[in-house]
């Protein structure tokens, strides 16, 4: 269904506007999410196997989600080609998350990755539109420059959304504070361990893991904290950090390890 765009090793970096159009960037953030819950060995996440820690969702049901979304990537980008305000990219999120909500009958698959995902298609199609070109490194920038402190400036103080319930309760910044500083954590973190992995294992799919790991056993997640408070998080993190520190996906246990880490997170 998806295999047009499930091409990981062929990725934005240092494209051009010669080879890079919205309709292909769409197709890069709907190629990556399908790798996100198609991946196994991702303690607690939904993926073809099981629904991990999750009661209300499925692989299934992320599908549908998906294909309610494959047209709002492109859209996104072409917008970002504009220079729009950060306003009218909510607009364009806003409708994108009602199609997502119609698709799983109310179900939040994917708002986060509508939020972020879509900043990074928008700064994508900007970059192309302002410099002829783009990289990770610079998509990420343009998502600062351009949007940071109207991103910082919409927190709603009433908002009920768990990312703004946890940034009360805990002072944790959460995906907001990433995207509007340009995603450091995404670049300073997850790409380095996805690219290392990447150029040892030639595997996407274990880079894909060791970047996944990197990342928890740094980030303060508040998805985490929503779920289990500090405890919790403490948990993740001492679980991605020991995994790691046993040779992560180079290790040659490492599905045994990771599998029973994702038994370990559900219960």
């Amino acid at each position: 269904m998806f295999a047009e765009s499930i091409k990981p090793e062929q990725s934005i970096d240092h494209a051009s506007r010669a080879t890079l159009t919205p309709e292909k960037i769409g197709l890069q953030a709907i190629g990556a999410l399908y790798r996100e819950v198609a991946l196994a060995h991702n303690p607690g996440l939904v993926n073809p196997m099981d629904s991990g820690s999750h009661t209300d969702m499925d692989f299934s049901t992320f599908v549908r989600s998906l294909q309610a979304l494959r047209g709002y990537f492109p859209a996104i980008s072409r917008l970002g080609m504009q220079t729009p305000t950060y306003a009218q990219l909510q607009c364009c999120g806003v409708d994108a998350e009602q199609r997502m909500l119609q698709a799983t009958n109310g179900i939040n698959t994917h708002r986060g990755a509508i939020f972020n995902l879509g900043l990074l298609c928008a700064a994508a199609g900007a970059d192309i539109a302002l410099g002829g070109s783009c990289s990770a490194e610079s998509v990420s920038r343009r998502v600062a420059d351009l949007w940071g402190p109207a991103i910082v400036a919409s927190a709603k103080p009433g908002n009920d959304s768990h990312g703004a319930v946890v940034q009360r309760r805990y002072g944790s910044g959460g995906a907001r504070t990433e995207a509007a500083a340009g995603f450091p954590s995404a670049i300073s973190i997850g790409l380095p361990a996805y690219r290392a992995a990447l150029a040892q294992t030639h595997c996407p799919q274990q880079a894909a893991v060791q970047c996944f790991f990197a990342l928890m056993a740094e980030l303060e997640d508040t998805n985490l904290l929503w779920r289990g408070g500090h405890p919790g998080l403490d948990f993740a993190r001492k679980a991605a950090t020991t995994f790691l520190a046993r040779g992560g996906v180079h290790a040659p246990d490492w599905q045994n390890h990771a599998q029973a880490l994702h038994a370990k997170f559900v219960s």
